[in-house]
């Protein structure tokens, strides 16, 4: 269709997991569209279906999030193009591509990262620690005795008498599945066999001669990221770390926005379910190929995740999660084939999956409980351990695992509480005007002058700052390009300190320091933190509007809240330790973070990154079997606060969205930082003066 004057009817596109969006028109090729929105779309070959770097996925469905509702027909159909293309990377599973697909009406696309040009940057690694190796699965080399004609006992006997004898083991079941590769094995390795035990009980698999190594891979499988480390399991080595972006971001940037994409197309549960399945598998290989291995050798799996993702990953309908009271449908600790979740591993390979605490605190909190130790205030109080509490039992520590759904978890005086809190996806740089994911070019560190209010900034992949030489030279390949989480953190913290925004988070506000980086935006200001000619480069400029702001404040009270009635609970006022974890924790600036209200005010020495949590105690779950216990044995214990049911939750939130807070002292913070003098004035009054005066300065 065309309007009156000829030209082609405009369609709605939206780009995944950027989130950028804009009309074209009918008829202009995915990778034409992709350039006019500034997406970052892989080409070599310059859009002559030859190099296949611009492979794209276009989604179908409803998609109330975007208002979009995209069907099949909306994507030109397969040309001869994509008939003759013969490039290194096949199309597969629906893929097209972007130079030969034209947009035909309202469409969702996803880029898949390997078809991006600055591909996301995974910064998960797993510190386990001093870790006692306890492995679940065991590698035994035995010699079988030959039957005789005086003996009347089968193979599978001799075998399980050879282990008694040979390693002490006894009480050993071989499945009947297991007899024929018994058989072949002993008459390939002339009666030397490597048999692999797990938990103590069970032969699972069988090798002629010496097999000296069996491998495990611990996922952490978070919302945006999926995160893998490969180990061996005799040694406890890290042998590949490995991340991923989960491809379910093309349904929705955060976890609820998927239960809605769930609700409002019915049965595509499973289509979620294969995405992240099929990544779990890419990632497997990604593993084995790094460290050199084959997938014969993988043996173990551990998978945490928050509770939608585990819902999701294990095939699990996770509408119920969408609302009160948040059923889970299984809450305990699981063992299955890895096979049943279309992994290709060894054929005996287990997926242990680790408890979910609560409808919306999953699977990854339990990892972060194990891996930071705060399980040993519940085993404490239990009288589990005869030896007499340690000094540190007094301790308050408190644990937030920062994402689209932020884990809390609180221990000290005997008890471990734990629950979640809405934050959204603000911090991930969704809902933020120049907000992006942590790629090159991403601006992550930002400081402004508090006298002048000029800033200066730094980007991933670019070592010096933004008024340091060679910035310029360095920023020309990947460009200045939005703002990431930890540099959002920052720049509203700055905003504070630098007196250009009020307690009230108004830029400009009543009582602030004029400056030419604030401009009028519609009825609001905005901080202009970058200006691509200052620095000779190419590019938008980079704005932090008052709508970034709000954003924000709304994400940081939500998190403040669900700390502050956790302690509410605890009956306690301060906190000793707090530790920041997952992969955004690990890059957030604590000073900032706390300057924010981001978590309540404690010793800066102690507020840390613990890196990734998560991550790192799924890798203890795989190396450790008594681990792996004590974990099922804590969760039993830990008390859930389900903040969506508590009263002040609402109260906590109205007196969070202040920077830092409305009421709270941060006598901690100050040893560290002058602190300005927060406004008692309301939000509504400073954002109305701030106009006015703003105004009257710009007449003047």
């Amino acid at each position: 269709m065309a309007d009156p004057a000829g030209h082609p009817e405009k369609h709605l596109v939206v780009f995944t997991p950027s989130g950028l969006r804009g009309s074209v028109h009918g008829g202009t090729s995915v990778l034409d569209a992709a350039r006019q929105l500034g997406v970052d779309l892989d080409s070599v070959c310059g859009g002559r279906g030859i190099c296949g770097r611009c492979q794209v996925m276009p989604t179908f469905g409803e998609f109330a999030k975007h208002g979009i509702t995209a069907n099949p027909d909306h994507v030109s159909d397969r040309s001869p193009t994509e008939a003759d293309y013969r490039g290194r990377r096949p199309l597969v599973d629906g893929q097209r591509l972007g130079c030969a697909a034209t947009i035909c009406g309202d469409l969702v696309v996803d880029i898949p990262a390997e078809s991006q040009v600055h591909r996301q940057v995974i910064r998960k690694e797993v510190d386990v620690g001093d870790l006692a190796l306890d492995p679940v699965l065991v590698l035994r080399l035995v010699e079988v005795a030959e039957p005789t004609l005086d003996e009347s006992i089968g193979e599978i006997q001799r075998l399980v008498d050879s282990l008694a004898t040979q390693w002490d083991l006894h009480d050993l079941a071989v499945a009947n599945d297991q007899v024929a590769d018994v058989q072949r094995a002993l008459a390939a390795g002339n009666r030397t066999v490597t048999v692999a035990i797990r938990d103590g009980r069970q032969v699972v698999a069988i090798w002629p001669g010496l097999r000296d190594r069996a491998l495990g891979i611990a996922v952490d499988v978070g919302s945006t990221t999926i995160a893998g480390h490969l180990c061996d399991l005799a040694t406890g080595s890290v042998l590949a770390t490995a991340g991923t972006m989960n491809p379910q971001i093309r349904f929705g940037e955060d976890l609820m926005s998927r239960i809605s994409y769930v609700m409002m197309n019915p049965g595509s549960e499973v289509e979620l379910t294969d995405a992240v399945r099929s990544a779990l598998d890419d990632l497997v290989g990604n593993l084995v190929g790094q460290a050199d291995a084959t997938r014969d050798e993988v043996l173990e799996l551990v998978l945490v995740g928050n509770p939608v993702m585990h819902h999701l990953f294990l095939g699990y309908d996770p509408t119920p999660l969408g609302g009160a009271p948040f059923a889970l449908a299984v809450d305990g600790p699981l063992d299955l084939p890895v096979s049943s979740l279309d992994i290709e591993a060894h054929p005996a390979a287990r997926a242990h999956v680790l408890p979910c605490i609560a409808g919306h605190v999953g699977a990854d909190t339990a990892a972060v409980v194990l891996s930071t130790g705060l399980g040993q205030t519940a085993e404490l109080e239990a009288g589990d351990q005869p030896t007499p509490p340690s000094p540190d039992r007094e301790q308050v520590r408190l644990v937030v695992d920062v994402g689209t759904n932020a884990e809390i978890v609180l221990a000290g005086r005997g008890r471990v509480l734990a629950a979640s809190s809405p934050t959204g996806p603000a911090f991930e740089g969704a809902q933020v005007s120049a907000g992006q994911r942590a790629t090159p070019g991403a601006i992550e560190r930002v400081r402004i002058d508090p006298t002048t209010g000029e800033p200066r900034f730094r980007i991933i992949g670019v070592e010096p700052w933004s008024d340091e030489d060679g910035f310029t030279k360095a920023a020309i390949g990947t460009g200045v390009t939005g703002i990431c989480g930890s540099g959002i953190i920052e720049v509203v913290a700055e905003l504070w300190l630098a007196n250009l925004m009020d307690t009230n988070g108004v830029i400009g506000g009543a009582d602030t320091r004029p400056s030419t980086r604030i401009e009028p935006d519609g009825r609001t200001f905005s901080y202009v933190l970058f200006d691509p000619t200052e620095l000779g480069l190419d590019g938008e400029r980079l704005l932090v509007t008052q709508n970034d702001i709000r954003a924000i404040q709304l994400a940081k009270a939500a998190l403040y809240a669900g700390i502050r009635l956790l302690m509410d609970h605890l009956e306690i006022d301060t906190i000793d330790e707090i530790g920041l974890a997952g992969a955004f924790g690990s890059h957030i600036d604590t000073i900032h973070a706390t300057v924010l209200g981001l978590v309540p005010d404690c010793d800066p020495d102690r507020v840390t990154s613990v890196g990734n949590a998560a991550g790192a105690g799924a890798t203890i779950a795989l190396l450790s079997g008594s681990a792996r216990q004590s974990i099922i044995e804590v969760v039993d214990r830990i008390e859930k606060i389900e903040t969506a049911l508590e009263p002040a939750f609402q109260d906590h939130f109205v007196d969070a969205m202040a920077i830092p807070h409305r009421t709270a002292e941060y006598p901690c913070l100050s040893t560290r930082i002058t602190l300005p003098e927060r406004s008692t004035a309301s939000a509504v009054g400073s954002e109305r003066s701030g106009r006015r005066r703003r105004r009257n300065g710009a007449a003047r």
